[in-house]
This record gives C-alpha cells, sequence and structure tokens, in this order.
C-alpha cells in the first residue's frame, strides 16, 4: 500500500511556461502533469496509451489547461510531432520532462532476453535521446532558453539483481543528461536528471514481484525513512528542475530515493 505522505502547497512558479510530459498517462508522468498544472503550466502530456491518456487528460484538466498527444518516443517522426503540436497548440516550449519508459527486465545478464534488450533500450535510451534532440532544437530557435528533465534511476547508480538492460539504459541516461547539458548551455538550456529510488507505482509493483520480495522488504532495504515515496515527491523535484529556481543548475542527477544511495 501506498504510504501517507501530507501534500504540499503549490505556487505558480510555472506560470507562463509551456512543458511536455511523456509517459504521462500513469505513475510518475500522470502525477508531474497534476503538480505542474497547479504551479502555473500549460501541460501537453505524452504516452503511447492512448485511451488512458485522453482520459488522464480530461480528469487533470480541472487543474490547469493539458491536452494528450500521443507518441511512441522511440520513433523520430513521432517525437517531432509532439513538439510540433505543441508549439502549434501553445506557441513555445518551455520544459519537458521525459519520463516515458519501459518496466525493467527481469532475467540475469547470462541469460537475457535480446529482444526485450532492444525494446528496452529503444524506449528507454534512443526514445529519450529522441525527445532531448528536438525538444532543444525548438528551444534553441526560441531562443529564451528552457529546462529539460530526464528520469533515470537509483540503478544508474545502484544496480539491481535480473535487470540488465535497465541497469545498462539508466547508466546511460546520466552521460547522456551531462553530454545534453553541455550542448545546450551556451543556448541557456539545462539539462538535469532525476534518479527515483522506491516509488509506489503499478512499475515498481511489477519489478518488485519479479524480485521475489515483499513491498515491506523492499521499503526497507531500498529507504533509510523505511516506506516507499510517492510519485508525486517525485513530481516536486522536476518542478524544481524545471522552474527558474533552479536557474544555475545543470548536468546533474538528483536522487529522490528516501536516503537509499546515502548508504
Amino acid at each position: 500500500m501506498p504510504p501517507v505522505v501530507p501534500e504540499v502547497e503549490h505556487f505558480p512558479v510555472l506560470k507562463g511556461k509551456v512543458a511536455i510530459i511523456t509517459g504521462a498517462a500513469q505513475g510518475m508522468g500522470k502525477a508531474t502533469v497534476e503538480v505542474f498544472l497547479r504551479a502555473g503550466a500549460k501541460v501537453v502530456m505524452c504516452d503511447i496509451k492512448e485511451k488512458e491518456g485522453e482520459e488522464v487528460a480530461k480528469d487533470l484538466s480541472r487543474f490547469g489547461e493539458v491536452i494528450f498527444v500521443k507518441a511512441d518516443i522511440s520513433k523520430s517522426e513521432e517525437v517531432k510531432g509532439l513538439v510540433e503540436k505543441t508549439v502549434a497548440r501553445f506557441g513555445k516550449l518551455d520544459v519537458a520532462v521525459n519520463n516515458a519508459a519501459l518496466t525493467p527486465d527481469t532475467t540475469p545478464l547470462i541469460d537475457f532476453d535480446e529482444d526485450y534488450w532492444s525494446r528496452i533500450t529503444d524506449i528507454n535510451l534512443k526514445g529519450t535521446a529522441l525527445c532531448c534532440k528536438w525538444q532543444m532544437q525548438q528551444m534553441i530557435k526560441q531562443g529564451s532558453g528552457g529546462s529539460i528533465i530526464l528520469i533515470a534511476s537509483i540503478n544508474a547508480f545502484k544496480p539491481q539483481p535480473t535487470m540488465p538492460a535497465y541497469t545498462a539504459a539508466k547508466h546511460a541516461l546520466i552521460g547522456l543528461t551531462k553530454h545534453a547539458a553541455m550542448e545546450g548551455g551556451s543556448h541557456n538550456i539545462r539539462v538535469n536528471a532525476i534518479a527515483p529510488g522506491a516509488i509506489y507505482s503499478d512499475m515498481s509493483a511489477a519489478a518488485i514481484r519479479a524480485m521475489r520480495i515483499t513491498e515491506e522488504e523492499f521499503s526497507k532495504k531500498f529507504s533509510v525513512l523505511n516506506r516507499f515515496g510517492l510519485p508525486r515527491e517525485v513530481a516536486q523535484g522536476s518542478l524544481w528542475l524545471g522552474s527558474d529556481a533552479s536557474s544555475y543548475v545543470t548536468g546533474v542527477c538528483l536522487p529522490i530515493d528516501g536516503g537509499c544511495l546515502a548508504t
């Protein structure tokens, strides 16, 4: 069961900004849409799951202006189209949270599924790189800078059993973050990453089942706070990195992991 964590007050720190959030039909992506809307942003949410995405957009529209665009981020033309539709609707792009990812693999390296390895790297790595490519092109064209946030994982620092493809892709995202920050710096485009730890979601629940341990055992092992994090707690990190409050922060990875990497 998810923990009980008090809600926080939302200030309009993204007022006037336009954001793209991928993987937004559920979990951390959905939570980030809500947090960004509450903070004043106009949001384009993207996912491969069209029905679920449309339903989420309709539900969250009570918090602000939001539209859904279906796109497969592993396909360059669809990512380009996502950015173009964002600009056509809202006139610009200021912030992007590249959250879309596949569930971790479930086999050891010595017996990894080659097809699933390709799917994970296509989405979690190449897909995220394609998002950066087209988002940065648009931000450079605008000439007003921007902020891009990549969602990595504590797996990028602390590998877990039976997840070789997922771990490799998340490690690579840290390198991609640094490279993108280097390229974007002269254009005032900041690029950072977040490394979520034990965050309660459908994806994490599936990963825990694959590891054959209970949710209680998992949360105690991976958090000094002895609890799961909530998707909205990760969203708060994206909110800070996407806002002007982090204007001198780029090329870093922020762990939101309940202290997992500190031990």
